[in-house]
C-alpha cells in the first residue's frame, strides 16, 4: 500500500521520465516534482497526554489535520493508532516517556514506521477501553490537533465512591498532620475555622467567620452537605495567562484544593473536587459531575483576565437568564464559555443528558439560591481582596446552569493584573481565599440548610 506521498513522487518521476529532453531535465523534474514538495510529511509540533481519574487524553498537535486509522487489538489488550504522511520525528519520539506510571488506563507506548508514509503509535492497556478519536481546528494558539480519548469500559461511579466515603468516616482514622485525607481516612473535625490576621488590602479581618460544631452538624443541618468544588480550566485549557507566567488553571486548582480541605474538616459538610488534576473537563461535563454526586451547592473557582492590566479584584457571579447585568460581565461569561473550545470537545459524540440540562430554563429558585450564596461568600472575600464590584452580577455562564444546584463562579483576582497576579501565586492568599469562601459558605447553610434525605438518595 503506498501512501499519498509515495503515490505523488511514483507519478512525478513517470511524468518526469516521458518528458524529459536534453537540455530541460532539471527544469521537468523540479515542476515534477512540485506537487510532492508541497505534500510532504506533516510535522509533529507537539505531543500530550493528560491523565485523568476518568479518562485518559493524547493530543497530537500538528500544523495540518492528520488523516488516522484507529484499531483495538486483544491479548494483550493494546490501541494502535496509524497516522498518515507524518513526520515521525522528536516530538512523536517523546511520547514513550510520557506516559505516567500512575496513569489508570495507559501502561507504556511504541512509535515506529509501520510502513512507507505510515508511522504506528501501539497504546499498552492496563484494563479495556471505549476509545474516542477526534480532530480540531485551530483556535487561540492551538494549531490543528488529533485528540485520543480513552474511557475505561466499566467507568467508577462517583456517588457510589462518595458514599463509600461517608460510609467509613466512622471507623477512619485521624488525619495525617501536612497530608490531605484520602478516600479512607477522614480528617479530625477542628473546632473553629483558624483565620488570617487582616485582609490584604487592609481589608477587615476575618472575624466573622463561623465556628464548626465538633461531634454535631450546624444548627438546623439534618445530614452532612456536599459541595462540589470545580476548579476552572485545566489540562488543554489553561485559561488565562498572566504577564509573569502563571497559568489560571493552576491556581485555581491550588485554591480548590484547599477548600475541599477545609470543607472536609467541618462535620456538617463534605467536598467533592470536580477536577483534582492537570486535565481537561468539559463545561457540561463539570455540571453533570455535580448533579451525579446529588451537591447541594457547586462553587466554580476561577483568576480573572482582561485586556487591561490595571483592572483588579475579585467578583462572584450566579447564572442569568434575561441577559448579563454588565457589558463585563458578558464579556466574562463568553469567555469562559470558549473554554470547550480551547480543551477540544468531541462533537460528535453530543450527551443529550447534558443538553438538556443546559437548555433547562426552569431555574428561577435555583437561581435565586445561587444569588444568596454569591452574597454570603461576595460578602467574605472582601476582607481578602478589593472587591471589583460590591454585588453578584449575572450572565450566562455554562458551568453554571445545573437546575437543581445553586451555583456560583468565584474569581478570586486578576491573573492578568500584575500585582494581583503575585498574590494569587502565593500559598498564603491562596489559604486566605479558600477560608473566606467557606466562611460564605458556612453561612449560607445556616441560613439555608440543605433539605432532608436519607444520605445522597435521588431528589
Amino acid at each position: 500500500m503506498y501512501s499519498r506521498t509515495s503515490q505523488l513522487i511514483r507519478s512525478s518521476l513517470e511524468a518526469f521520465d516521458k518528458h524529459r529532453r536534453p537540455g530541460r531535465c532539471w527544469l521537468a523534474l523540479a515542476l515534477c516534482l512540485l506537487p510532492v514538495l508541497a505534500a510532504a510529511a506533516t510535522p509533529i509540533i507537539a505531543v500530550r497526554v493528560w491523565p485523568a481519574p476518568e479518562y485518559t487524553r493524547l493530543t497530537i498537535e500538528s500544523p495540518r489535520a492528520i488523516e488516522y486509522t484507529l484499531f483495538v487489538l486483544k491479548e494483550p489488550d493494546r490501541l494502535v493508532l496509524d497516522l498518515d504522511d507524518v513526520d515521525g520525528g522528536s516530538a512523536l519520539d517523546t511520547l514513550p516517556a510520557r506516559i505516567d506510571a500512575g496513569d489508570p488506563l495507559l501502561a507504556q507506548a511504541r512509535v515506529a514506521r509501520n510502513r512507507p508514509g505510515v508511522v504506528r503509535l501501539v497504546l499498552q492497556l492496563k484494563k479495556e477501553v471505549q476509545p474516542q478519536a477526534f480532530s480540531l481546528k485551530p483556535v487561540g494558539e492551538y494549531a490543528h490537533r488529533l485528540v485520543l480519548d480513552l474511557y475505561p469500559a466499566q467507568p467508577v461511579d462517583p456517588l457510589l465512591a462518595l458514599l463509600a466515603d461517608l460510609d467509613k468516616q466512622g471507623s477512619a482514622g485521624a488525619a495525617v498532620p501536612g497530608k490531605p485525607p484520602t478516600a479512607t481516612q477522614e480528617p479530625t473535625p477542628t473546632t473553629s475555622i483558624p483565620q488570617p490576621a487582616a485582609g490584604e488590602n487592609g481589608g477587615a479581618p476575618l472575624a466573622s467567620v463561623p465556628k464548626a460544631r465538633k461531634g454535631k452538624s450546624s444548627a438546623g443541618i439534618t445530614r452532612p452537605a456536599t459541595v462540589a468544588v470545580d476548579a476552572g480550566h485545566g489540562g488543554e485549557d489553561p485559561g488565562a495567562r498572566g504577564r509573569g507566567g502563571t497559568f489560571e488553571k493552576d491556581v485555581t486548582l491550588a485554591i480548590a484544593r484547599k477548600l475541599k480541605e477545609l470543607i472536609d474538616q467541618q462535620s456538617s459538610m463534605r467536598a467533592v473536587l470536580i477536577r483534582d488534576g492537570d486535565y481537561f473537563v468539559a463545561l457540561g461535563e463539570r455540571v453533570k459531575r455535580a448533579r451525579r454526586v446529588h451537591a447541594d451547592l457547586f462553587v466554580s473557582v476561577h483568576a480573572d483576565a482582561f485586556v487591561k492590566p490595571h483592572a483588579r479584584g475579585s467578583s462572584v457571579f450566579a447564572l442569568s437568564e434575561r441577559g448579563a447585568t454588565s457589558a463585563a460581565a458578558r464579556w466574562l461569561a463568553k469567555k469562559e464559555n470558549e473554554a470547550d473550545l480551547i480543551g477540544g470537545v468531541n462533537i460528535d459524540h453530543p450527551d443529550p443528558y447534558v443538553k438538556q440540562v443546559l437548555l433547562d430554563l426552569s431555574q428561577t429558585a435555583t437561581i435565586n439560591d445561587s444569588i444568596k450564596l454569591g452574597n454570603a461568600v461576595l460578602e467574605h472575600i472582601g476582607g481578602v481582596n478589593t472587591l471589583h464590584k460590591p454585588h453578584v452580577e449575572q450572565a450566562g455562564f455554562a458551568v453554571l446552569k445545573a437546575p437543581d444546584i445553586p451555583s456560583i463562579l468565584v474569581e478570586t483576582a486578576f491573573i492578568s493584573n500584575p500585582e494581583e497576579e503575585r498574590k494569587l501565586r502565593r500559598p498564603q492568599y491562596q489559604e486566605q481565599m479558600a477560608r473566606a469562601i467557606l466562611a460564605g459558605i458556612v453561612r449560607h447553610f445556616e441560613n439555608n440548610p440543605p433539605p432532608a434525605r436519607d444520605k445522597l438518595a435521588a431528589r
